[in-house]
């Protein structure tokens, strides 16, 4: 090639290179666990954000599950291909906060910006689970949610029971089941997916027992289970004489997939599952009018119940990316915390409105006396200021001690554990992979 076509060659590229485009954006990629019309909508606020300025670019990229996620962003780290920013789910937090030197703590990363930062505009709720002890949040809430109580109105009116009065102890709800299977208006009273967080942590946090030791491990490591107490005793025992009578219908392990075509059947009248499910719960019911309720407490255990914990998911900002890269991300932090991002998330997707201004804006905008049961979520986890008890988990691996409280909850169901053995038998396991998460991390 002639030194007179070079020219003539780069002279054609240069004029077709828009003006102001010399440099290209800052790129941040942002890992992370929402696939299906979840996905999509955080697609949708990346995209957001990237067209009201031209300096960055999120970059969303879909990881698979939330362990996929983590066990992904964990390795990527060690290899040094890490991303920004990763979204991790909230049993993943003890897991992210013993990962010493891989986490920027997001309090500090819009300090180090200059970026604007409230701790209080946040829920408390919300905020107290990702805070460190002197309470600073180490990760930006994104997605939260809390367990809630959905409810056929239809079978509960052919039952004979108050449609608008739904069951707010497990006494009435046990009532209502049998009124309702008697009657014919379903076959099942219950079923629930989660058996771990909804039957478990979240009845401890709400009736105020203990599930851990130093304060259920936000008091650091060498932390001892304790959810085998008489409260968690009392309602596996529950669970299995309804399971036995055909009032309660298990849902599968982990997750619990098969409880929520259960419900949009009609075949249980009564479904335990989080806020988030709201949409898929609206968008699968066809027949009947669904109610939306607390989750039920035992009042000769406690007479106001505390707040439910949350779960979900936050961003954790990973060490060892650029200067350009953290300042887009606390910018884009800063947009995605804004009251009109959030109330569109919470109003779309049925997660919790991580602020107090998102939550007042929604009030605004008549959003909840349109949508009857859209506040149900917030109320419960506004109802108390946390305790020690009610304030969420901090324990390592705590996946895989989901796992093991799955196994010992079927292994009640199918008779070979009185609840007492399954729950002991839990807690003995959870230790084991405590030890070994502490031996791990030290």
């Amino acid at each position: 090639m002639t030194f007179r076509t070079l020219v003539l060659a780069a002279a054609a590229a240069s004029m077709l290179t828009p003006v102001g485009v010399a440099q290209a954006q800052t790129q941040i990629q942002w890992w992370h666990a929402m696939g299906g019309e979840l996905g999509s909508k955080l697609e949708e606020i990346a995209k957001g954000f990237n067209d009201t300025q031209d300096e960055y670019e999120i970059v969303p990229v879909y990881k698979g599950t939330y362990p996929e996620t983590l066990t992904a962003a964990i390795a990527a780290f060690r290899a040094k291909e890490q991303p920004a920013i990763v979204q991790v789910f909230e049993v993943g937090t003890g897991t992210m906060m013993a990962a010493e030197g891989a986490v920027y703590p997001v309090y500090k990363l819009m300090e180090d910006q200059g970026e604007p930062w409230d701790a209080s505009g946040f829920l408390g709720a919300v905020v107290g689970y990702y805070a460190d002890e002197e309470g600073n949040i180490l990760s930006m809430p994104f997605n939260s949610s809390t367990p809630i109580m959905y409810y056929n109105k239809d079978a509960f009116e052919k039952a004979g029971l108050d449609p608008e009065s739904p069951p707010a102890t497990w006494g009435e709800l046990e009532d209502a089941m049998n009124k309702i299977v008697e009657s014919g208006a379903a076959k099942c009273g219950l079923s629930s997916a989660w058996i771990s967080w909804v039957q478990l942590e979240n009845l401890t946090a709400i009736h105020d027992q203990p599930y851990g030791t130093k304060e259920n491990g936000f008091g650091g490591f060498d932390t001892e289970f304790t959810f085998n107490g008489d409260v968690q005793v009392k309602h596996w025992e529950n669970l299995k004489k309804w399971a036995d009578a055909g009032l309660f219908k298990y849902g599968g392990p982990v997750g619990g997939t098969d409880a929520p075509p259960m419900f949009y059947s009609g075949e249980c009248a009564v479904y335990m599952n989080s806020s988030a499910a709201r949409a898929g719960v609206l968008n699968n019911v066809k027949d009947f009018e669904v109610g939306f309720a607390p989750l039920p407490y035992y009042e000769d255990v406690i007479e106001e119940p505390k707040n439910s914990i949350i779960g979900g998911a936050t961003l954790w900002v990973l060490n060892g990316k650029s200067d350009e890269e953290y300042a887009g991300a606390a910018k884009f932090f800063t947009y995605l915390s804004s009251p009109e991002v959030q109330a569109d998330w919470h109003q779309f997707t049925g997660y919790l409105p991580i602020t107090n201004a998102a939550y007042e804006l929604g009030k605004e905008q008549g959003y909840y006396e349109e949508n009857p049961g859209s506040e149900v979520a917030i109320k419960q986890m506004t109802r108390t200021e946390p305790t020690a008890n009610s304030r969420g988990l901090r324990f390592g691996n705590l996946t895989q001690v989901r796992d093991v409280i799955d196994s010992e909850f079927e292994a009640m169901l199918s008779g070979n554990k009185t609840a007492k053995e399954a729950l002991d038998a839990a807690v003995e396991g959870g230790n084991q992979i405590l030890r070994d998460f502490e031996a791990a991390n030290n």
